[in-house]
């Protein structure tokens, strides 16, 4: 899918990886934040959780319901439930992707969400590495499909993959610390990238 649109990858960062299984955190802006993830991570196999109502796209709903874990963040029953089966696939051997946004923003993009910290949560629990990374202008090339007058082009998509977290600081740091470091690295090429955001938050 990526040859056939011409969509490249060029990696501004591209850190070693740990030894799977692991958790890849990244921020979230565009479908095709999804889709690289396959060329970015071919090593390994891992499973996407995304919120269930990824559902209601006819295109994304077959794939996505095939090969991945989807979250009803609504019913608490069905929650949990997506939370056993994470830790089951990372039993088997499979790595997670987590956006830990919650979904792509509805305004102001790039600009990052608060993250939630199931993804924190299950590399705690699981005891595995996290892998931050940075999408920083997927955006641009191909915007959310319900906008029907959004960008859809090809391009270079610009990826930072940062140094993983080991599973042995995973364990110590607190639950919020892990969080919030996470967002800061995953947010600081935005910043860089992005000036105005920058300047926003000191105004």
């Amino acid at each position: 899918m990526r040859i056939f649109c011409f969509y490249n990858i060029k990696y501004l960062k591209k850190s070693a990886l740990p030894e799977p299984p692991y958790i890849i955190v990244a921020n979230h802006t565009s479908y095709l934040d999804i889709f690289f993830m396959y060329s970015i991570f071919p090593q390994h196999p891992f499973v996407f959780l995304g919120k269930s109502e990824i559902l209601s796209y006819p295109i994304i709903r077959t794939y996505f319901q095939d090969l991945n874990i989807p979250v009803y963040r609504n019913d608490k029953r069905k929650a949990a439930r997506s939370y056993i089966e994470a830790i089951k696939k990372v039993e088997q051997g499979y790595s997670l992707v987590i956006f830990p946004e919650g979904g792509i923003p509805d305004d102001d993009i790039p600009r990052m969400k608060r993250f939630k910290e199931g993804a924190f949560k299950l590399a705690k629990s699981s005891k595995i590495p996290l892998i931050p990374v940075t999408f920083t202008n997927n955006f641009k090339l191909f915007s959310d499909p319900t906008h029907h007058h959004g960008t859809a082009r090809p391009g270079t998509s610009r990826v930072y993959i940062h140094e993983y977290i080991p599973k042995e600081i995973v364990i110590d740091m607190e639950l919020s610390d892990l969080a919030n470091f996470c967002f800061r690295e995953i947010n600081q090429p935005l910043m860089d990238e992005y000036p105005r955001l920058r300047d926003e938050k000191a105004q």
